[in-house]
Order: C-alpha cells, then structure tokens, then sequence
C-alpha cells in the first residue's frame, strides 16, 4: 500500500527543505501521497472524516512538519487533536484504526543538531523533543519507526524564527531528498 504524507507547513510556497522533499515525493505518485493540510484546510476546519478515510486507505503513516517552538505547527496539533479521536484511534469502542500501522515523522530544524544535545545549547536531543509524537503514536497501538531530521544552522546574524529553514546548497538539498525518499521506503 502506499504511504500518507501528511505535510504541514504554513508556508510551503517559502520553504526551502519542506517544499524540496514534497517535490522529491511527488516524482513517486505510485508510492506516496502528498496530503498537504495548509493547503486543504485554510480556514483550519478540518473534515475528520475523510482524514480518517485517508488514513485507513494507506498503509504507512508519515507526518512531515519543520520545527515550531520545539514542537509541530499549530494545524497538525489541531489534526492530531481531531483525527486521532476515541472509538477510532484508541479506545474499546473500535479505536484499532492506527494498530499496527508503521508511522514516523520528517522533520526540519532551523538549529544545529550540535545545539540538540544533552551538552549543547538547549539541553535537549531532538529525539526527546519528538517523544509526544511517538508517546502518541505508541498509545495508539501504531508501530513507531523514529523521525528522519535536517537539521539547518543558525545565522551569524541572529536567531531563526520559529520554523524558519535556511537555504542548504543544491547538492545538500538534492541529497536530503533522496534520503527521505530511502527513510520511507525502509519504513
């Protein structure tokens, strides 16, 4: 079955890794659907039901966002929140709907791995800052199989902004894409 990627970037027009690896993705129709929230729910109004649908009609289950605030963005929260509902996801009354199904996360950093270390700036591994996700996927009976990551670097003049992505060379870019592409496919 193919694999659901649920892409979830409030600018993907601007993006720079987000946008390369959907591209990358898109080559792959037979093997991939881009599912693109931004661009379906402007509004954030989100149709559970049919997100529901999408789910069930793939096998593998990726969720591919840069990093907010040291979390997602707010629309796959709300997603998450939504979807991932009692009696579908979890729970006695039929909640199986995630059992067993191999999922992961893709994600973009604007900081250096160095400083996601126990030792580096922010105390924290991006493993542990991802935990939630795999705590969530877990609860739900979901076979977690870890997160594929770029990490960027921060500019001399100051700080990114939460989710911002600094542009890598053409080469770097080329290459996180296809090893994107190989992550998912070793799901």
């Amino acid at each position: 079955m193919k694999t659901l990627v649920i892409v979830t970037h409030p600018s993907i027009e601007t993006s720079v890794i987000n946008k390369r690896w959907v591209e990358e993705l898109k080559k792959y129709p037979e093997k991939y659907t881009v599912h693109e929230l931004h661009k379906i729910y402007p509004d954030g109004n989100i149709d559970v039901e049919k997100e529901q649908q999408w789910i069930e009609s793939h096998g593998n289950l990726v969720l591919q966002f840069p990093v907010y605030w040291f979390n997602c963005p707010p629309l796959l929260k709300k997603w998450l929140d939504d979807v991932f509902a009692y009696g579908w996801a979890y729970g006695s009354k039929g909640g199986d709907k995630l059992k067993n199904r191999k999922a992961a996360l893709a994600v973009s950093a604007g900081i250096r791995k160095e400083d996601y270390q126990e030792e580096g700036r922010y105390r924290y591994t991006l493993e542990q800052i991802l935990t939630p996700f795999e705590t969530t996927f877990r609860y739900c009976d979901a076979d977690y199989r870890s997160f594929f990551a770029y990490y960027g670097a921060e500019t001399e003049s100051g700080e990114n902004e939460p989710g911002q992505e600094l542009e890598p060379t053409g080469s770097i870019l080329d290459k996180t894409a296809q090893d994107y592409v190989k992550f998912i496919d070793s799901l």
